[in-house]
């Protein structure tokens, strides 16, 4: 009789470490599971670094400048990053949904002023360019102006107006050369940009 009583007993006690043992493993695969999750959501993160764009924007908006926004950006969104409009600025011709490129210029006429009818708005400002009235004036421009220029930045600007004031204002485009660190290379790539009329 207390041989199959002590039997019984003896194996009650493994059983119920067994559920312990199975409590213990179920709770692990929880803990691992989030583990994983928050390893996936940190790859799928990574790869979506934003590239930055650089755009000028000119003419009737409250605050003229240059401007980093990121690809993908709109016409609209320059034109927020600028103050908006000015009172007496014409938009018609802009088309607000256009995508931003690196290096685009943003012109806003204002009300009256005689510009070109364009078939296509995403085109005015390379309509400007042609018809040469975007040139930039190196003997006018300031150093936000200058900086919109191929291969000019801070430094070369502030170079620009610290010649133009102790040497005089430019004669040709070609004295810009005597500006040191614009070399033929750089003045070949900003010459079709540049006047002094």
């Amino acid at each position: 009789m207390f041989f199959p009583r002590g039997q019984g007993d003896d194996k009650h006690l493994p059983d119920e470490s067994l559920y312990d043992s199975l409590e213990v493993t179920s709770e692990t695969p929880h803990e691992v599971t989030p583990g994983n999750e928050k390893i996936e959501l940190v790859a799928d993160s990574t790869p979506q670094p934003p590239e930055l764009i650089i755009v000028d924007v000119k003419g009737a908006v409250v605050h003229p400048n240059v401007y980093t926004l990121q690809e993908g950006q709109r016409l609209i969104d320059a034109i927020t990053a600028a103050g908006g409009y000015t009172s007496d600025a014409d938009s018609r011709l802009l088309n607000h949904a256009q995508r931003l490129t690196d290096e685009a210029v943003i012109y806003v006429p204002l009300i009256g002023e005689e510009l070109p009818v364009f078939e296509n708005p995403t085109s005015v400002s390379d309509e400007i360019d042609e018809s040469g009235s975007a040139s930039v004036n190196i003997n006018t421009a300031d150093e936000t102006e200058l900086m919109t220029l191929t291969g000019i930045g801070p430094a070369k600007a502030t170079a620009i107006v610290k010649y133009r004031t102790e040497q005089g204002v430019f004669q040709t485009i070609e004295d810009l050369k005597n500006i040191s660190g614009i070399g033929q290379k750089t003045f070949d790539a900003l010459s079709d940009s540049i006047t002094v009329k």
